[in-house]
């Protein structure tokens, strides 16, 4: 048996998009993953069949990262059925977008509670085991809109952002033990969003991106697939861009 079909994924919400790509990426490469969904199995479903179907072992999960209770449970369902989380992949977020001045109290404190909230309530769960195992891998989806920032964004752009000082705080807190903590930074990717576009709007996009093209959900997954894995052993606090050329820090 070899060492990732030991290492249980948990890639939150993975139903669809980016997490989707990310939990079959990580299953090809051995993994059993634990494929989370928020209101909805059905989609979360179809992954785990498509993941059994190639030979690999998953199960769908649904919970609301928002909550700690929830979060803590979660992991708990995860451990019993698959193996104590070795892999973590925060993946899961909102969007809630206004104009700052305009924006309510709830939707600001919606989306710093999932994008932000969830992925430290999670992160703390599983870092005690990781430590004890003295092997572990946290991998906080951020965007490039955490550097950049967006108009008619702040509570995004501020959770993204925040993502990225987790992601720094954690991993110093946990090196030493053989856990490493870092970032993936998106760029523009393909998604139903982008398809919605106007060819006005899309080809504006495409002229601030030095590569021309929109991201593919797999660009992302592959790059998530190397920050598990064993060879990115002495990589850790980063933020990995993977947009294109669109920001250069």
């Amino acid at each position: 048996m070899s060492e990732t079909q030991e290492r249980v994924a948990l890639v939150t919400g993975s139903s669809r998009g980016l997490g989707r790509a990310t939990a079959t990426e990580l299953a090809r490469r051995g993994h059993p993953v634990a494929v989370h969904y928020v209101r909805s199995e059905g989609p979360a479903a179809e992954v785990v069949a498509e993941i059994e179907a190639a030979g690999g072992r998953a199960a769908a999960f649904g919970a609301d990262v928002a909550d700690p209770d929830a979060g803590r449970d979660l992991l708990a369902r995860v451990e019993a059925e698959l193996g104590p989380v070795a892999v973590l992949v925060n993946n899961a977020g909102i969007t809630r977008d206004g104009l700052a001045m305009r924006m309510k109290d709830d939707d600001w404190q919606a989306v710093i509670d999932t994008n932000l909230s969830g992925a430290f309530y999670l992160a703390r769960g599983v870092v005690r085991g990781m430590l004890k195992a003295r092997w572990g891998r946290i991998v906080n989806v951020s965007s490039v809109v955490g550097v950049m920032g967006n108009a008619g964004q702040a509570n995004y752009v501020a959770a993204k952002a925040g993502l990225i000082g987790l992601t720094k705080a954690l991993a110093r807190e946990v090196a030493s033990r053989g856990v490493t903590v870092n970032a993936v930074a998106p760029g523009f990717v393909a998604s139903d969003m982008t398809d919605a576009l106007s060819d006005e709007l899309r080809e504006a996009y495409l002229a601030q991106i030095p590569v021309a093209r929109f991201g593919d959900p797999a660009d992302v997954a592959a790059a998530i697939a190397y920050l598990t894995s064993d060879a990115a052993g002495y990589v850790t606090g980063q933020t990995l861009h993977v947009d294109g050329g669109l920001v250069m820090p």
